[in-house]
């Protein structure tokens, strides 16, 4: 946080991070990484890496993180404030998220801290067998779900929402733009 929000920290609401960004407050990172349910030294994608917060706390559940930013100044302050706190199992790169990170995958967690109408299809093919995405998914802004995805041994995907959220937008690729003669991805099950 810039010195002069850093009290606002931990108010339960998204905060400015520049560049019409926001970070998330700290109750939704951590519900979204619980949904995760990260196995031991997992290897993690991160779509969205803003000020580098939810990167910082996968760093000490994963074993590997790699984030990407599609605003180029916050991938390259986010880049240098987590390797100036010596958070070595970090990655980060400017990109579309869309794309995810093929080099890189495949995945045991996808994290997307931005809405769409649909998942990317990129995600799900980067995402192991027995895998778990987390994002936000809806038609517009104010009907986005918290989306958790679980990818099966048989590539079949088992969804489920965390309940209603609103996030900053996709943009690049995966800008909210759906085809209204195509099913909504949103999952109709509780996951609780």
């Amino acid at each position: 946080m810039p010195e002069s929000d850093r009290a606002q920290a931990y108010e339960d609401t998204p905060l400015p991070i520049g560049y019409g960004q926001t970070i998330s407050d700290a109750y939704i990172v951590t519900v979204m990484t619980a949904a995760l349910n990260l196995p031991p030294h997992a290897h993690v994608l991160e779509v969205g890496t803003g000020s580098g917060y939810q990167a910082a706390v996968l760093s000490g559940l994963a074993g590997t993180v790699h984030s990407i930013e599609i605003v180029a100044p916050l991938a390259d302050r986010a880049k240098t404030l987590l390797a100036s706190l010596g958070m070595t199992n970090v990655t980060v790169r400017a990109g579309d998220g869309f794309l995810g990170w093929p080099e890189a995958a495949p995945y045991d967690g996808v994290i997307v801290t931005a809405g769409a109408a649909e998942i990317p299809p990129p995600l799900i093919a980067q995402l192991k067998p027995g895998g778990t995405l987390v994002m936000p998914i809806g038609p517009e802004w104010p009907l986005e779900q918290l989306l958790v995805v679980r990818k099966a041994a048989d590539g079949t995907l088992d969804r489920c929402s965390m309940g209603p959220v609103m996030f900053v937008p996709l943009t690049g690729r995966g800008e909210r733009v759906r085809n209204p003669a195509e099913p909504d991805n949103r999952a109709t099950a509780a996951c609780f």
